[in-house]
């Protein structure tokens, strides 16, 4: 399986000046194993630490932070020599040992020499819980489910890729229906790497949906086992309410619909954990699309996302079925798995700001506005053909915006105030000034 994280952790290897490295994502997104390849494909050895199993090494950092002394004990453990040139140090699950986050503090400050890397399903929620973290000692790596072109590429399509990339569009346009083909599969089967190649090796719709269910479980597991007992109930209220809160028209997450008379402060704490875990996606509203957007954030308006497609699905049980009723799915929970998906693309590029906006009255709603190499872009999601930008076309008439995107299921075209760019080609969105 291609990963395009795998070249940012090539350019972090090759850094003249490298601080420690944390990859941040939720669990089961494919942190252990891209981490594990990485150090088999660039480096002669690995020295791999698990401190959520390791119960000697979860304490190796509790009495101090000499250098040479962690490095014996890894040399020990591990029954291998450390070459600081060769050699790959990983910390998984490095929020479960005693000191570890800080001690990546003193591998930067007197032993920048050796390559460590790091990941932590439940990293946020330890920060939250007043962990010692080296600040502006460490470098961070996102890593998210599969988005739909390295989803291609895990079945072998790499010339449908290729083809998109090109931005030849009258011949991307002789290949529609195999995108769109690949498209639906991609929202059943989502970007959970284990899902992905079930379905690459079996073929087989009903055993992705086995795996998502598996997947889903063991977050309910992680409630119990890491959250404090008086949020649990609470969060798993809101994680269940999702699915139903984005089916609606207006996809803003109200309180009030989990449970009637509920209130922001009765779900702070469980939305902050679940946000933490990497498990939801907290899109807020902006007044305006001014830069900095963060500038014209609204805390108290926002949209609630999954981590994944497929999991959305696969909460809402959607049908196999509609796999086969042409492109229904694009329309499915009122087109949520389409907004899922889009912001699902989006994500995945790390230089982009998210946010949404809607006029004051709620007249008119732009479904992502994404800051992008000093502009602001407005993006229609459009679940079907329906070639209809109401909003997008009173948003432009009162803000001229330089570029704005149209995502539909319809060909690529350019008009005077808009591009409609087709879903399966949102993920080359940054890409498009280069070539048109």
């Amino acid at each position: 399986m291609e990963r395009t994280a795998m070249q940012e952790l090539i350019s972090w290897k090759n850094k003249s000046v490298r601080k420690p490295l944390i990859i941040r994502g939720a669990r089961q997104v494919g942190k252990t194993w891209l981490m594990k390849e990485f150090g088999k494909n660039e480096y002669a050895q690995t020295i791999y630490v698990n401190f959520e199993s390791s119960k000697f090494l979860k304490t190796l950092f509790v009495d101090n932070f000499d250098i040479k002394r962690i490095i014996t004990a890894l040399q020990i453990e591990s029954g291998q020599q450390i070459n600081p040139e060769n050699t790959l140090i990983i910390f998984d699950e490095i929020q479960d040992g005693e000191g570890a986050l800080t001690s990546l503090k003193y591998f930067y400050e007197n032993a920048p020499q050796y390559h460590i890397i790091s990941a932590g399903s439940l990293l946020g929620v330890a920060l939250h819980n007043r962990t010692s973290f080296p600040v502006g000692k460490v470098d961070f790596l996102d890593l998210n489910p599969l988005n739909f072109s390295e989803f291609l590429l895990a079945l072998d399509q790499q010339s449908l890729l290729n083809l998109l990339k090109t931005k030849e569009w009258i011949l991307i346009k002789s290949f529609k229906e195999k995108f769109i083909q690949y498209l639906r599969a991609y929202y059943f089967i989502g970007g959970m790497p284990e899902a992905v190649l079930s379905y690459r090796s079996q073929n087989d719709f009903t055993l992705v949906r086995v795996i998502q269910k598996q997947i889903l479980a063991a977050y309910e597991y992680d409630f119990l086992k890491h959250a404090p007992n008086e949020i649990i109930p609470r969060i798993r209220m809101l994680w269940n309410a999702i699915p139903a809160q984005l089916a609606k028209e207006n996809k803003k997450f109200i309180y009030g619909a989990i449970k009637p008379g509920s209130r922001a402060k009765d779900y702070e704490l469980a939305l902050s954990w679940l946000v933490d875990c990497g498990l939801v996606k907290k899109i807020t509203r902006v007044s305006k699309p001014g830069i900095p957007l963060k500038a014209y954030e609204d805390v108290a308006a926002f949209k609630l996302f999954l981590v994944d497609v497929g999991l959305l699905g696969a909460m809402g049980d959607l049908d196999v079925r509609t796999l086969i009723e042409g492109n229904l799915i694009f329309e499915e929970f009122k087109g949520a798995l389409t907004e899922q998906y889009v912001l699902q693309q989006l994500i995945t590029h790390s230089d982009l700001v998210i946010h949404y906006w809607t006029a004051e009255r709620m007249t008119a709603e732009i479904d992502f506005l994404v800051q992008h190499a000093g502009e602001v872009i407005p993006i229609e999601v459009k679940a079907e053909e329906n070639l209809q930008a109401k909003s997008l076309k009173t948003f432009c008439q009162k803000y001229s915006p330089k570029t704005a995107i149209r995502t539909s299921m319809s060909d690529y075209r350019e008009e005077a105030w808009m591009t409609n760019l087709p879903l399966y080609a949102i993920s080359e969105l940054t890409e498009l000034d280069k070539h048109t």
